[in-house]
């Protein structure tokens, strides 16, 4: 015979209410649900961890705290509230009261994961390095996808001057598309650390990682591209190594495309434009051009331009952007085209000035010519 079971009575009904807004995320909403089924029946401790978690939610550390503290007293061995309290102390940078917790929480379940993760954070911040390297490795080992847990270790091991441990980590959450692990595993291919040097991965990484984008990977190529363009701070020694990088990373780009036929001019931007695909030619061309491709540098002035119809209109602002990034390191050929969109105003706000500005800074032939072109009508009109 079926049981059928007793209704919820007015307090659960609250706390139901209270959890579902949790969920929603109206966390001062929840607060007033969840405190009124504490008020219906004091002793109802599902309602006061949610109360803390939901006081948590809206940065009330020391509420949370007396909250999930009282369930405790009551309830000493659950494992969810006394975790939940581990977060809040750690939120109040209570670092010596969350670990207590923590390691309370590892006694009752040695296998949570997230204790661990918080236990490994928690010995990093109080300077503990081995300790933290020893709480990400026991995440990994209950979950080796991880993540968070696999670029932590990697970067503590780094701090411990481990860079040979760091490396497989560094490129294990590199591969699974942690931008910043990106960004740190060309730096390590770049400087040789813990890994052998190898300026072409280097930049392959630091590329993946400006995608996302990654701050400290746009400057690291900006950085290497002075560097092939003799103007870094050892250009003779440094020139021809970047140079080369770049050169055999833009060969690398030619593996996505296995049905393009390479042409002479070796850019894979220029043979998918000629097949008609300008949805992938332009990300390329800019991706080439990014790596001193000149023939992708000229194709995308063109580009500009003209556009390529009817896929592509003229003035495309990511050719735009590339240009204006690319003038600002001081590149020759698109300071000269970004002086001529400004000189003549395409797709731009003209602008005379900013264009001869952009001009005489740069010593080239080409430059001078567009300079005396857009400088004549000025002395025509004086």
């Amino acid at each position: 015979m079926e049981v059928t079971p007793p209704p919820a009575t007015d307090a659960e009904t609250y706390l139901a209410r209270g959890r579902a807004l949790i969920a929603g995320g109206d966390m001062a909403a929840a607060v007033i649900a969840l405190r009124e089924a504490l008020r219906r029946d004091p002793e109802l401790l599902a309602a006061r961890t949610s109360l803390g978690q939901a006081l948590y939610g809206m940065g009330d550390l020391e509420g949370a705290v007396e909250q999930l503290q009282a369930v405790l007293r009551a309830r000493p061995e659950d494992v969810p509230a006394r975790l939940q309290l581990a977060t809040a102390l750690m939120a109040r940078h209570d670092w010596r009261a969350a670990r207590r917790e923590l390691e309370h929480v590892l006694r009752l379940e040695p296998e949570l994961a997230q204790a661990h993760y918080s236990l490994a954070v928690v010995r990093y911040t109080e300077g503990d390095l081995n300790g933290a390297i020893d709480a990400y490795r026991r995440v990994l080992a209950r979950e080796p996808g991880h993540v968070d847990a696999r670029y932590n270790l990697a970067l503590t091991l780094k701090l411990a001057h481990r860079d040979v441990e760091a490396a497989p980590e560094l490129l294990a959450a590199a591969e699974a598309g942690f931008p910043k692990a990106q960004y740190f595993l060309g730096a390590a291919y770049a400087s040789g650390l813990g890994v052998e040097r190898d300026l072409t991965r280097a930049v392959a990484w630091w590329f993946r990682a400006a995608d996302y984008p990654v701050p400290e990977a746009a400057e690291a190529l900006a950085q290497m591209r002075q560097a092939a363009l003799g103007r870094g701070r050892r250009p003779s020694a440094d020139r021809e190594p970047a140079m080369q990088a770049f050169r055999d990373f833009r060969a690398t780009l030619w593996a996505d495309f296995p049905d393009l036929a390479r042409g002479d001019d070796e850019s894979v931007g220029a043979a998918l434009l000629q097949q008609g695909r300008v949805a992938d030619a332009v990300p390329m061309l800019i991706r080439e051009a990014s790596a001193l491709s000149e023939a992708a540098q000229r194709l995308l002035e063109t580009l500009y331009e003209e556009g390529a119809s009817p896929a592509l209109a003229p003035h495309d602002g990511r050719i735009l952007r590339y240009l204006q990034g690319a003038a600002a390191e001081g590149q020759l050929r698109p300071r000269i085209e970004l002086a001529r969109i400004y000189g003549h105003g395409l797709g731009v706000p003209k602008d005379v000035g900013r264009a001869i500005a952009l001009l005489k800074s740069t010593p080239h032939e080409d430059a001078q010519r567009l300079l005396q072109e857009l400088s004549a009508p000025s002395r025509e009109v004086r």
